[in-house]
């Protein structure tokens, strides 16, 4: 069983929860999820089985677009509303100056993540140091703000905005950092991610419904193939059928092995590689001067 499906993660689970869960009532070993949500966080959560397990990096990298309730004029050691609240201020701004330090936050920036993640540091997650109330210097990393937007504000407190972004944006970092811009503070109050990449909320599945479809026997059908999920990732290229054994073993093959057109494709550029309409894997166009030809990365049949 290879290929993609693509949950709805409830509130109160990890994502890790969520892939016990389907390895437990699936009955299948190779799974992995690409991309963490917090536990109280909801939305899209991509989970890759079998040999797709193999492309949930190049799923991770898409963008991401959230929807983020906010609460203003409260910090929290944890930027949200399950952490203990450190500070408080009853002087909020309006609707104008908010929309106008959600527009600053757009584009490129580096942003410090918070001490209550999972990134690991010296083998220990951040979370677990800062329950043991161990205070480190976190290193920024550089984040990309695509599109940023008021959905609603209730005043004197509450906002909820939509933002698109790039892989390894914490959203709860940036409430942090919208509220320390406008002099308040704030914290998130609750999330919910509705897209990754070509994933979107509106065509997940809750794991109760995927127990329903395995007691159903239609479980195939909601498993998307990789090649499907790659076609919104990287361009493809067509060999003749008779590659299928070269690239069933990882060998490259010369130009005379091309059924496709390689305009527009760049030499090293990932591409889903096909002998006729059978997907064979991950592969990329090779031009070392005088010899060109095609290499594979992944075998995924």
């Amino acid at each position: 069983m290879d290929g993609v499906i693509n949950i709805l993660k409830p509130p109160g689970m990890t994502s890790s929860d969520a892939v016990v869960f389907l390895r437990r009532n699936l009955g299948i070993k190779k799974i992995g999820h690409t991309g963490t949500l917090d536990p109280e966080a909801a939305g899209v959560l991509p989970v890759c089985l079998g040999k797709a397990t193999k492309i949930s990096d190049y799923i991770m990298h898409q963008d991401k677009v959230y929807r983020c309730g906010m609460k203003l004029g409260i910090r929290t050691d944890t930027s949200d509303l399950t952490g203990k609240v450190v500070s408080r201020t009853e002087e909020l701004p309006g609707a104008n100056r908010i929309i106008e330090a959600l527009m600053a936050f757009r584009g490129e920036s580096e942003q410090i993540p918070p001490m209550y993640s999972a990134i690991k540091i010296g083998g220990k997650k951040l979370y677990q140091l800062a329950r043991k109330g161990v205070e480190i210097e976190v290193a920024p990393r550089k984040i990309n703000i695509h599109e940023i937007r008021l959905l609603s504000f209730h005043p004197p407190d509450t906002v909820l905005f939509e933002v698109k972004c790039s892989k390894g944006t914490y959203i709860r970092a940036l409430c942090r950092d919208i509220g320390d811009d406008l002099g308040c503070g704030a914290a998130m109050s609750f999330l919910i991610r509705t897209r990754t990449g070509m994933f979107s909320v509106q065509e997940s599945i809750s794991l109760d419904e995927i127990l329903q479809v395995r007691e159903q026997g239609t479980l195939p059908y909601v498993i998307l193939p990789m090649e499907k999920v790659l076609a919104q990732i990287m361009p493809s290229i067509v060999l003749k059928e008779e590659c299928r054994e070269k690239i069933r073993h990882g060998n490259s093959v010369g130009m005379e092995s091309i059924q496709s057109d390689l305009s527009g494709i760049a030499s090293g550029e990932n591409c889903r590689i096909f002998c006729g309409e059978v997907f064979m894997g991950i592969g990329y166009y090779r031009s070392d001067g005088q010899q060109k030809s095609i290499k594979m990365k992944n075998v995924l049949i």
